[in-house]
């Protein structure tokens, strides 16, 4: 394997970790926001049914 080879083998290797982390940064910031989402919507229906319930 010549030396360019390896060079570009390495630097592969890099950018395919640093897409990886990029990656899983972006699944981390969805999954907040869908937990987020979910909280909301179930306080919601939860003041609905406590509204409910109590009138």
């Amino acid at each position: 394997m010549s030396e360019s080879e390896s060079e570009n083998k390495q630097r592969d290797r890099v950018i395919a970790r640093n897409e990886a982390r990029r990656e899983t940064v972006g699944d981390i910031r969805v999954s907040s926001w869908a937990i987020g989402v979910a909280v909301v919507a179930g306080l919601i229906a939860l003041g609905i049914v406590l509204a409910w319930l109590n009138r």
